[in-house]
Formats: C-alpha cells, structure tokens, sequence
C-alpha cells in the first residue's frame, strides 16, 4: 500500500483489492470505477446485476433488462435491432470493461455475468442512480 501512496493514488479501505502481474493485491482505484460507471449501458449492467437473485444473470437475460432500460436515440429501429446492437456492445465493450475493472465476472463458458464489486461501487451506484434518465 506504501507505493501507492508514493504514486498519488489514495488509500481507501472499502475498494477490492486486485492482484496485479505479480501476484500482490493492489486496491483498485476510484478513477477506474467513475471511469467503468460512466456509461449509460455500464450503469443499466451493474443495476440489473445489483437486483438480480445472487447478483448472477445469464447474458441472454442481461442483454434484455439493458436493452429495456436503455432506449436507443434513433426511434426507427425496431426492437429486435436495438436488442442486437445492444447485444454487440456488452460483449465487445462495456463487459470487458467492467470485467477488466473487477467490478463484475463474466463467465464465458457458461454465459453468467456476477457482481463482484464492493462497497465503493455501491455507493457510487447509488449515488449516480437519481441522476440516471429513463423513458
């Protein structure tokens, strides 16, 4: 935790730690979570997650409940479309992202998605939520 601080990074007890490449646990930093939680679709994954049963959903059942909260700017595509496209998005970028940022599990052999952020998480979730706009 001493190199951290050397770098500037602040030591907050209530982030998961990580392992880094070689094997020590770091914490994961508050710009990675605001960075991971920035996005619309990102905030509606971690919201599906936060109130499924186990905070497990398989990615067929994920990518409805995003695709739902999510309403597409383009009021011509048709549903199936947007489902699609939403399907694409999760898988290429914004599950790795919050995979990469250790704020969930994406099992790929098994298509489960599973919350495993903490506290910080939460409360950045929380606080974000009133704010989020849906239609």
């Amino acid at each position: 935790m001493e190199e951290n601080r050397d770098l500037g990074t602040r030591d907050i007890q209530s982030i998961d730690a990580v392992s880094d490449s070689s094997g020590c646990e770091r914490p994961i930093s508050p710009d990675t979570i605001l960075s991971a939680v920035a996005n619309e679709h990102r905030r509606a994954i971690l919201d599906a997650l936060d109130n499924a049963s186990e905070k497990t959903l398989e990615y067929d059942v994920l990518v409805d409940r995003v695709a739902d909260r999510v309403r597409d700017e383009d009021a011509k595509w048709e549903s199936d479309e947007h489902r699609q496209r939403v399907r694409i998005a999760l898988h290429h970028t914004h599950l790795p992202k919050l995979d990469e940022a250790r704020i969930i599990d994406y099992e790929g052999e098994t298509d489960n998605i599973r919350f495993i952020g903490g506290e910080l998480e939460q409360k950045i979730l929380t606080l974000v939520e009133p704010y989020d706009v849906h239609e």
